[in-house]
């Protein structure tokens, strides 16, 4: 493919603000150099791994990841640490321990009902599962054929795209997550989660007292 293209698919997949899959690449080519360009999914492959290994010679921070069936920049794990860092106040997208014990349930066990998460919780999930539906983590996928006929609930696209996976296929298995249990990097940033919650809440509970001192003044 002419080194044009190449260029012109790294400029679209930095330019979009989600996954971009093959057939809007080439939907874009087309529109602009005219529909008998020569182009497909294969070649768009071709151009990404091209890209990546010009990215890796040239030892760049960063690679076109193939995450919910479409591509997007991200940066290379070893820099994980320090971008975490600057994203680690995320609180509006930030999921409480709550949401992603409810998010892994419904995750690995999909289909699955509210009962069947409330007993494997061993809780009512019900504003945990709000929370999930308002995030468009979750969507509800028909009911069950059981007494009742509760909702079924299934992981979104976007759930793949908060996570940085291109299917549901690519979750770690439960081996893996136990050796993420125990790595160094992965308990220092839980340590860090937690001190901002417990940040938050303390100023949430010291707030009003505040307002109400400064009023007494």
């Amino acid at each position: 493919m002419d080194n044009v293209y190449l260029s012109i698919i790294e400029s679209l997949i930095f330019a979009a603000d989600d996954p971009i899959p093959s057939p809007e690449i080439i939907r874009a080519i087309k529109e602009i150099d005219g529909e008998d360009t020569e182009i497909n999914k294969e070649d768009v492959l071709t151009s990404v791994e091209k890209l990546n290994q010009i990215y890796s010679e040239a030892e760049r921070s960063f690679r076109i990841l193939q995450i919910a069936n479409g591509f997007i920049f991200a940066t290379q794990p070893e820099y994980a640490k320090y971008v975490g860092f600057l994203s680690s106040v995320r609180s509006k997208r930030r999921l409480s321990t709550a949401a992603l014990e409810t998010l892994a349930i419904i995750a690995y066990k999909q289909p699955i009902t509210k009962p069947e998460i409330e007993q494997i919780r061993g809780v009512n999930c019900d504003y945990m599962i709000n929370i999930l539906l308002e995030k468009n983590l979750i969507t509800i996928k028909g009911r069950a054929e059981t007494v009742g006929r509760p909702l079924l609930y299934v992981t979104t696209t976007e759930f793949l795209k908060y996570f940085g996976l291109n299917s549901i296929s690519d979750l770690p298995k439960p081996r893996e997550i136990e050796e993420i249990m125990t790595d160094v990097d992965f308990l220092e940033q839980k340590r860090k989660i937690m001190l901002n919650e417990l940040e938050e809440s303390i100023e949430k509970e010291m707030g009003p007292i505040e307002e109400n001192e400064n009023t007494a003044e």
